[in-house]
Parts: C-alpha cells; sequence; structure tokens
C-alpha cells in the first residue's frame, strides 16, 4: 500500500510539473523564446568558488634599484586580462574522433579418466556387466568456448568563439573564467557555455586563448526553442521510458 501511494504521489507531482511547463508553453505561443538577463556569474544560483591545490604563498620582495620583484611574471605590462572583471576570448576548437574495435575469443576443453587395477578392479568386472570395464571407471569431459565483440565509434566537431570573464584569480595567478554567449534565430535559442582554469601565460598577446588550454574546461552547446520541442519526447514517454523495466 506504501508503494502505491508513493507512486500515486509522484505521478501527481509529474503530472503539476507537466501542467506547469505546458502552461508557460501556452503563454508564449506565436513568441520567440526569451533571452536570459546578464547578471554577475557569482552571484547566479549553483555558483561555487574554485578550490584547488596551491603552493605556499611567497611573499612580494622588492630589491634595491631593481624594476622586478619576486613574484613578477613578465617585465612589461600588456592589456591581456589578468584580473577579476576583464575579458579574454574564448576559441572553441573540438574535433575529436575515436575509433575502437575489441575481439575477444576463449576456447577450453579438459578430458579425465580414472580406471581401477588389482583386487579391486577384479571385484568391480564382478559386480558390473561384461561391457564395463574397470580401467576405464570414470571418465569425464568438459568444454567453455566464448567469444565476443565490441566496437565504438564517435565523432564531434564544433568551431566557434565567445567572450569569457575572469570570476576568480586562485593563490598561484591562475584565472578561472566562465562565459556564456546566446543566440536566437527566428524561433530558436542557441546557448553556449564556457568555464575553466588557465594559466596567464597561455593568453595570447590578442587575449585569446584556445580551448585545450583550459584546464577542468566546461564546455556545453545546446538550444532551446521550436525545433529542440520537436526532437525532444514527450513527457509521459519520458516518464514511460524512465520506470518500464522492459
Amino acid at each position: 500500500m506504501n508503494i502505491l501511494i508513493k507512486l500515486a504521489t509522484a505521478l501527481m507531482l509529474v503530472s503539476a510539473l507537466a501542467a506547469c511547463a505546458t502552461t508557460d508553453k501556452l503563454a508564449n505561443v506565436g513568441r520567440a523564446p526569451a533571452l536570459s538577463p546578464i547578471v554577475d556569474p557569482t552571484v547566479t544560483a549553483g555558483y561555487r568558488p574554485v578550490s584547488m591545490p596551491m603552493p605556499a604563498a611567497e611573499p612580494a620582495v622588492y630589491q634595491a634599484n631593481s624594476l622586478f620583484r619576486s613574484d613578477a611574471r613578465g617585465f612589461f605590462k600588456d592589456q591581456r586580462a589578468a584580473r577579476v572583471g576583464d575579458i579574454l576570448t574564448v576559441i572553441v576548437t573540438i574535433d575529436d574522433s575515436a575509433q575502437i574495435g575489441n575481439t575477444t575469443t576463449a576456447t577450453r576443453s579438459s578430458s579425465n579418466q580414472a580406471g581401477l587395477g588389482g583386487a579391486l578392479g577384479s571385484i568391480f568386472n564382478s559386480i558390473t556387466p561384461a561391457d564395463v570395464s574397470a580401467d576405464a571407471a570414470i571418465g569425464t569431459n568438459s568444454g567453455v568456448s566464448n567469444t565476443g565483440n565490441g566496437s565504438v565509434r564517435r565523432s564531434e566537431r564544433l568551431t566557434t568563439q565567445v567572450a569569457a570573464v575572469i570570476t576568480q584569480v586562485l593563490p598561484n595567478g591562475n584565472l578561472v573564467i566562465e562565459g556564456r554567449q546566446e543566440v536566437r534565430v527566428n524561433f530558436e535559442v542557441r546557448d553556449l557555455i564556457v568555464a575553466g582554469i588557465v594559466r596567464p601565460e597561455d593568453i595570447g598577446s590578442d587575449n585569446t586563448i584556445d580551448s585545450s588550454k583550459i584546464a577542468e574546461a566546461r564546455i556545453a552547446y545546446g538550444g532551446r526553442g521550436q525545433i529542440t520541442d520537436v526532437q525532444q519526447p514527450r513527457y509521459g514517454q519520458q516518464i514511460l521510458d524512465a520506470i518500464l523495466p522492459f
């Protein structure tokens, strides 16, 4: 009974959520999907500052009659992004492909025989039919065969650019960046999100950095709108796919 009550409650909650989503869609019939407002990434829901292993901090020391300090990374100052709030351009280039094929074959066979001799053999022959010999009183045979095949073929390609904002400067000087781009064409919005950790030395003189040099990179490319809605299965089908065991 408790299971039925929980199942009924879950169905009611799902139905309520589906009704809210349907109401929202009905309210926006004939309208283009709205763009998200520009907000501070550090105040959005789910934002968590990055914490990474850091070396011990070294105090800056200035030598007499010298233009250098102990923690300086360069002699000349340029306009590349270096502080919280600065902007740099991320060149997203993803061209990955993988093809894996595995074949496994295993075969094993065994045969064992045991016989009786001497007095025990004579006794055995006297109590068994004439066509049964004590020389091969026990015989076993076994065999195992296993064959497996597997293959993986994958290919992704994405080339674009997005401006990102420095949201945090780590104690060792590395920069935490996050950028989001939304493009609306007719009734479809394309989202591009880039986040990760970069080294100031990897930022080019034109204030750009390649996505392959981003540590802990998080790159998301998707969309929302009429075309995306048509490509997604309906709520009922998604629920059935989640709970049906066959």
